[in-house]
């Protein structure tokens, strides 16, 4: 039986990041379109329109999630009990830890759309990354559900 989840969030594109990719996917499609007439001209469209998709919706499938005693972020994961001091950073402070405060070493899933940022220390010795930083819309439930 596995262990139950106490957090889960997908940090999902909204709605308001689709439009403008979609558009330029079309628009380049219908200028190699113009270039290329006759037979073949739907097929920029059957490449570039679902590329576009496949595109936006593998930007949004970055999952964060507290479950089995284990974080995971995206492909990592690392045991909870590995963790150490949580800082949460809201989208106006974010911009000093992810520029001039950024260690190279760290464990990094930025995602724009997302304001607010988590940092966790890692207190494996054996580890080479100081700590993870990532996005989460809910930080505030993440640190509840690592603390429980």
């Amino acid at each position: 039986m596995t262990a139950p989840t106490t957090f889960r969030e997908r940090l999902f594109v909204p709605w308001w990041g689709w439009p403008l990719p979609l558009a330029a996917a079309a628009l380049l499609a219908a200028e190699i379109h113009m270039g290329f007439p006759g037979v073949r001209s739907w097929l920029p469209y059957l490449v570039t329109v679902p590329l576009a998709l496949l595109l936006l919706w593998r930007m949004g499938s970055t999952k964060v999630e507290v479950s089995g005693g284990e974080l995971r972020v995206g492909q990592a994961h690392v045991p909870v009990d590995l963790l150490g001091e949580v800082e949460v950073f809201d989208a106006k402070t974010k911009r000093k830890a992810m520029g001039p405060n950024l260690d190279p070493m760290a464990f990094v899933t930025h995602r724009g759309w997302v304001g607010p940022m988590v940092k966790i220390t890692l207190t494996d010795p054996a580890d080479p990354t100081p700590y993870w930083l990532f996005s989460v819309r809910s930080p505030e439930k993440l640190v509840a559900a690592l603390k429980g």
